[in-house]
């Protein structure tokens, strides 16, 4: 089954405009070459397509030579390059390019190391335009079910996540194996091309940690003291793993430090079936002691996944006060704040006065029975 993701019809228009080189990131196996594929095919022009591991590529596209880079496109509409990070000097070769032979369109794909790389960036200053994809979200499963088989796959995604081969695979067991693959080698692999990492079994030491802690703020001084590395080395660990798309941060909201806690922050992953393989525990909701925290996690991930794939820029947090009122989930837009209490069960929660005190009164408990609003 080929699934169709919702930024495909953005990427095509930005491509045909061909004003810019369109850059694909996200984590490994989240289907950035299956879409790749899907948009060649319905542009219909005429492809040079590059795997970066085929050295004769590499020898051009790290050349700085215009002469060699012409020679290689001529008579091509659109340049494909799949896993640009593994070209030196790419981003100053796709400048040139860019530059010299602007009737050509560009299609990159990329992980988080590519992404990060100042070069790149400094390179291709105002010639990008940058998307990014991450695992199948409710959103685009709602393309092709309607709402009743959506709740009746729900907990499935909240076991097994989203990864594209997870969605499409039939047999449980099969969907463990794959899951136990990309939590290794596939995630260490992202995270090593980054930059040398002097303890990496301590990442996933790390990972599990954040895996029994989502939902619950985060002391980076005690990840420290159970790791055995100092806070500098764990808060280098957490920004590969959220530019890895492995998980992202929620920091704590507040604009009265004298009630509300300030310097705190909560991690949750992109994909719960990640979460779950890391702690070893697969089992349906029925048979969990952590149901409410999966709940959180998949809720605030698939609204994560919505604001990412639409472009809407929000900011993002939690907010407790020193008293211990709490509300899970905060946006601010465009200067208003709009408050989320996300629960598993259909209990209503009251807005916390001194919260409409202070930021409002836009508040929705988030359930089982409205979810599919909120993340789509």
């Amino acid at each position: 089954m080929e699934i169709d993701r919702f930024i495909k019809p953005q990427i095509i228009a930005d491509l045909k405009q061909h004003k810019k080189i369109v850059l694909l990131y996200g984590p490994r196996q989240s289907g950035k070459t299956t879409l790749s594929k899907q948009i060649i095919r319905e542009m219909d022009l005429k492809t040079l397509m590059i795997n970066a591991d085929q050295s004769k590529y590499i020898d051009v596209l790290s050349s700085r030579n215009l002469g060699k880079l012409r020679s290689l496109v001529e008579g091509y509409e659109l340049l494909f390059i799949d896993e640009g990070q593994r070209i030196p000097e790419i981003g100053i070769n796709l400048k040139i390019l860019h530059d010299e032979i602007p009737e050509l369109k560009t299609l990159v794909t990329g992980s988080s190391s590519f992404l990060l790389s100042g070069r790149v960036s400094e390179s291709l200053a105002g010639r990008k335009k940058v998307f990014t994809l991450l695992p199948i979200s409710m959103q685009e499963l709602a393309r092709f079910n309607n709402s009743f088989a959506l709740n009746d796959q729900m907990e499935e995604r909240l076991i097994f996540g989203s990864y594209p081969e997870v969605v499409t695979t039939v047999n449980n067991a099969d969907k463990e194996y794959y899951l136990r693959d990309i939590s290794s080698s596939l995630i260490f692999k992202d995270i090593l091309e980054l930059e040398m990492i002097k303890y990496p079994l301590k990442i996933r030491d790390l990972l599990k940690l954040l895996a029994y802690q989502v939902g619950s703020q985060v002391s980076l001084h005690e990840l420290g003291i159970k790791l055995g590395v100092n806070r500098e080395t764990v808060e280098r660990y957490l920004f590969l793993l959220e530019q890895s798309f492995v998980i992202f941060k929620l920091p704590a909201f507040s604009h009265n430090p004298r009630k509300e806690i300030t310097k705190s922050q909560k991690y949750y992953f992109y994909d719960t079936g990640i979460r779950n393989i890391l702690i070893d525990n697969m089992k349906y909701l029925g048979d969990r002691n952590d149901a409410g925290a999966l709940w959180e996690n998949f809720i605030i991930a698939e609204r994560q996944k919505y604001l990412v794939f639409n472009q809407k820029n929000v900011n993002c947090f939690f907010w407790r006060t020193f008293s211990g009122t709490e509300i899970d989930y905060v946006e601010e837009y465009k200067g208003e704040y709009f408050a989320y209490e996300i629960k598993s069960g259909k209990l209503k929660t009251r807005i916390p006065v001194s919260w409409s005190g202070e930021y409002g009164s836009n508040y929705l408990n988030i359930n089982k029975d409205n979810y599919q609003e909120f993340i789509m």
